[in-house]
């Protein structure tokens, strides 16, 4: 799957805003950002949420958006290296 692609799915499937930078480093950097907001909401809000099924899908998507930022970062690595070659 392609850098932009992937920026693409991850906006649509998390319901991010859609402010992708011209580049695609860029565009990553502003992705990892966002997610990294993200996580810091759900962290917070688990902490406060007392509700079993709440707690579950709370810790789903903090699983997924851990996911997203390992891939982000793997991507970002690449582009540099790939730069650096």
């Amino acid at each position: 799957m392609g850098i932009k692609k992937f920026i693409s799915n991850v906006i649509k499937s998390l319901n991010l805003e859609n402010n992708l930078a011209s580049g695609k480093k860029k565009s990553l950097k502003s992705l990892i950002e966002k997610l990294e907001k993200r996580e810091l909401e759900i962290e917070k809000r688990l902490k406060k949420e007392t509700n079993e099924d709440i707690i579950i899908q709370l810790q789903e998507e903090l699983d997924i958006i851990i996911l997203y930022i390992k891939k982000s970062n793997k991507s970002l690595d690449k582009l540099k290296n790939k730069n650096n070659c």
